[in-house]
C-alpha cells in the first residue's frame, strides 16, 4: 500500500488530475489489467475461466487487479445465489466503452512487436559477434 502522503502519491495524482494519458493508463496500466479488460470483451467469464485464459498470471494478482479494475467501475463482479457458489465479471459501460482504445492498442503492438523482436535478434547476433572475435 503506498503512503497517501508521499511526494510520490501527491505527484501522482496531479498528474492524473491534470493528464488524460496519465488518468487512463493508471486505471489500466501494468501487466495484467489490458489481458483482463481484453478476455472480457468476448463477454461474461467465470474466474476460473478468466484465470485460464491468461498465461502466466496468479491467482492473488488475479484477484488483487479484478478488485481494482472492479474499484475502478471498470468491471462488475456478478455472485449469483447458488451453492456452490458461481461469480463471474463483466465489463460495466464505462469498460465497454475502452473497447476502442484497446482494439488500437492491440493493433498497434501487432504491428510494431515484429519489429521490436527483428531488433532484438539483431542486436543478440551483434553481441555474439563481438564475443566470437574477442
Amino acid at each position: 500500500m503506498r503512503k497517501e502522503n508521499s511526494s510520490n502519491a501527491i505527484n501522482g495524482k496531479q498528474l492524473r488530475g491534470d493528464c488524460g494519458t496519465a488518468y487512463t493508463l493508471s486505471l489500466i496500466g501494468g501487466r495484467w489489467k489490458p489481458s483482463i479488460l481484453w478476455r472480457l470483451l468476448d463477454g461474461k467469464l467465470r474466474y476460473n475461466e478468466l484465470k485460464k485464459s491468461i498465461t502466466g498470471i496468479s491467482e492473488r494478482v488475479l484477484v488483487l487487479q479484478l478488485r481494482e479494475l472492479e474499484n475502478d467501475h471498470l468491471v462488475k463482479r456478478i455472485v449469483y445465489p447458488e451453492v456452490p457458489p458461481r461469480v463471474e465479471y463483466e465489463l460495466t459501460p464505462l469498460g465497454w466503452s475502452m473497447e476502442s482504445m484497446l482494439q488500437h492498442i492491440s493493433d498497434w503492438g501487432t504491428m510494431h512487436r515484429e519489429d521490436a523482436i527483428a531488433r532484438q535478434a539483431s542486436k543478440e547476433k551483434t553481441v555474439a559477434a563481438m564475443a566470437d572475435k574477442g
